[in-house]
This record gives structure tokens, sequence and C-alpha cells, in this order.
């Protein structure tokens, strides 16, 4: 699951953390206003992306798993 996002190279990078075999980082998005998870898993050298609102980012970049789908993504 990758979302691509706007221009990423607007991005500036908020957080960034490591839990067990995935590097977890935030980003915010000048041109928008926009927040963002990056989730780099080191064993299988993946990167899953997805856009988080900006009121829920620091929640998300703390538990980003529970981020990944919600309610109206598995309809």
């Amino acid at each position: 699951m990758s979302t691509t996002l706007a221009n990423p190279t607007r991005r500036r990078e908020l957080g960034r953390r490591v839990s067990g075999s995935a590097e977890i980082a935030l980003y915010w998005n000048a041109e928008d206003n926009s927040t963002s998870i990056e989730i780099w898993h080191t064993t299988t050298d993946e990167t899953i992306t997805f856009a988080v609102a900006r009121e829920r980012a620091l929640d998300a970049f703390r538990h980003p798993f529970a981020y990944l789908l919600t309610p109206s993504d598995q309809a």
C-alpha cells in the first residue's frame, strides 16, 4: 500500500524512530500543510507511505499500524 504524495521534495521530516525492523518517519508537506507517515521495513526493504490528518499525526507516528486501515478503507 503506497499513496503518492504531492511533491515529496517539499516534505520536512518532523520525527523518526525505530521499532523492531521498522523505521517510522513523520513528515509535514509545506506545499499543502499535510502530514504523512512513512514506514520502512529494514528486513524486506519495503516502504509504506500514507497521509494522516494533521490533528492525528503524532498519534499516527506513535501507532502507525493502527492508521493503515480506517473503517472507510475496509468498505
